[in-house]
């Protein structure tokens, strides 16, 4: 087992409120035993679950068609409300290599997925990160700009929104992002404000885009009563989660404000921690299980 290839997948599922929906996908990930489920959280604001999968390249292609499926069936997006933006029901399928398998092997698996996706289901897919094959689609906020209302309607009018497989139309299941890509750390600092209006200022001075740190994603969203910068680290060893609290810390005083809280999502690797530790993070109900290299080892 240990010579076995192993992948990370980590689907977001554009719905964080309907139990029902939520655990309906979790069993249809499971129902063969072949891969595990090793984290899984759901936002009622963002309207958003994530799920972190680990199997073989065999068993994470054969999950993600069957809670492609199942989140077509039952999320619509004509009716989705929620803070985060997103496209589709099953909004993003990231494929991250662990262990004997290449990057390489994750990228020919996204499309050969992806494809598989518009074929057989009938969904337009995105090819993203390092799998994408147009400059446009690399960053997945390009991809989600406008969400999924936008999309709709300039998918058959704006070549760089055409998806690279599938139709150009949207049905209530809206389209699917999906690439290979590195480790990710989602992670949130909540402030001590209700209004979202401090959250978007930090974000926008922090985040890449604006000149900010390297490798950072930012929003500013207000998340149970709480302004929340809501963060993708998109490569930690640039940026890390010590370099943006304390970025936080400094552009919150300045507003009069601190952080409370912070949240991670899904799962992080161990080195991600060096130098630090949770408490220093404020990082809120975090335990060692949530390291990858932890679940590996079990």
């Amino acid at each position: 087992m240990k010579n076995k290839a192993l992948i990370e997948c980590v689907p977001n599922f554009s719905e964080g409120r309907d139990r029902s929906v939520i655990e309906a996908i979790h069993e249809v990930v499971i129902s063969d035993g072949s891969c595990e489920v090793w984290d899984h959280s759901a936002d009622v604001d963002h309207n958003r679950s994530v799920f972190t999968i680990a199997g073989s390249p065999e068993a994470i292609e054969n999950a993600v068609l069957r809670f492609t499926k199942t989140a077509a069936e039952l999320i619509n997006m004509e009716t989705h409300e929620g803070v985060h933006p997103c496209i589709g029901a099953t909004d993003v399928i990231p494929f991250i290599p662990l262990r004997n398998i290449t990057m390489e092997e994750c990228v020919k698996l996204s499309e050969k997925v992806g494809k598989r996706i518009a074929d057989e289901l009938g969904l337009p897919v995105y090819l993203y990160a390092k799998s994408a094959k147009k400059d446009a689609h690399r960053r997945l906020a390009d991809i989600r700009r406008g969400g999924y209302k936008k999309l709709k309607e300039v998918i058959d009018r704006e070549p760089d929104r055409a998806p690279d497989f599938g139709p150009l139309t949207l049905s209530s299941a809206g389209g699917v992002s999906i690439g290979a890509r590195d480790f990710l750390i989602a992670f949130n600092v909540y402030l001590d404000c209700t209004d979202p209006a401090p959250a978007r200022v930090i974000a926008r001075k922090i985040r890449e885009s604006s000149g900010g740190l390297p490798g950072l994603q930012a929003i500013g969203l207000l998340v149970n009563g709480y302004a929340q910068v809501s963060m993708n680290l998109l490569d930690y060893r640039k940026t890390s989660m010590k370099t943006v609290i304390r970025t936080i810390e400094k552009d919150a005083a300045l507003l009069n404000i601190r952080p409370l809280y912070t949240e991670l999502i899904g799962m992080l690797p161990e080195n991600a921690l060096s130098g630090t530790t949770p408490e220093e993070l404020l990082l809120k109900d975090f335990s060692s299980d949530r390291i990858i290299e932890t679940r590996i080892r079990d």
